[in-house]
């Protein structure tokens, strides 16, 4: 089977971009594997990757705390359960105590909650002794993806694998360190934004979300 074309800009849209990781994942030795993709923007992606390994497809929350006067940069994030991940250098950057980091989580993860609730579909399953597959659209920073993987981990998995089509080559490095396998197509040079790789990487909604797990049900 042959790679979907790339488009000039990476892929076409998200659909496109989980069709070319999916083929790359073939080569691994998954043990009973469970997808998740990371809400909103990974759930398209981890939908095409799921049935290429005719996995269940769940959607996991992870919420950026965003730094006080830029809040689309990651000081960290938080997950619905398990630990917040914080990145010590932007926090001495930015001056943040401990009062206002914990604000911000307990703020992060009452939302985060909200919208596991949303999207949960039946009974949680079982990870303990699994391979569990975490894609998303790509990695900028890598925080929301660094909480989610310390999630997944608390649930005792054979192994955490980390999935994206395209990241910053600094924050797949980084993530290595957290999950047992990083699989990553493009990690461009001078990367900038993950939407720059997308032709079409308009948001994703809720009822997208909702018709994608209705075709697993």
């Amino acid at each position: 089977m042959s790679f979907p074309e790339r488009t000039t800009a990476g892929y076409a849209d998200r659909r496109h971009a989980g069709r070319v990781l999916a083929q790359r994942m073939t080569g691994l030795d998954l043990v009973d594997p469970v997808v998740f993709g990371l809400a909103r923007g990974g759930v398209p992606v981890a939908a095409e990757v799921a049935r290429s390994l005719a996995a269940p497809l769940r959607v996991c929350v992870a919420r950026k705390i965003g730094a006080p006067s830029q809040p689309e940069l990651a000081v960290g994030a938080v997950t619905a359960d398990g630990p917040a991940s914080y990145d010590p250098r932007l926090v001495r950057s930015f001056h943040l105590d401990e009062q206002t980091l914990q604000a911000a989580c307990e703020r992060e993860r009452a939302e985060a909650r909200r919208r596991e609730r949303l999207f949960q579909r039946g009974q949680p399953l079982p990870l303990a002794g699994r391979d569990v597959v975490l894609v998303d659209d790509g990695l900028a920073t890598g925080a929301t993806a660094r909480a989610a993987v310390r999630m997944l981990r608390e649930a005792a998995p054979r192994s955490v694998v980390l999935a994206v089509p395209v990241g910053s080559p600094e924050a797949v490095t980084a993530l290595r360190k957290e999950a047992d396998v990083v699989v990553c197509i493009l990690q461009p040079v001078g990367f900038a934004a993950v939407g720059q790789w997308y032709r079409d990487f308009s948001a994703t909604t809720d009822e997208e979300i909702y018709e994608i797990l209705r075709d697993f049900d």
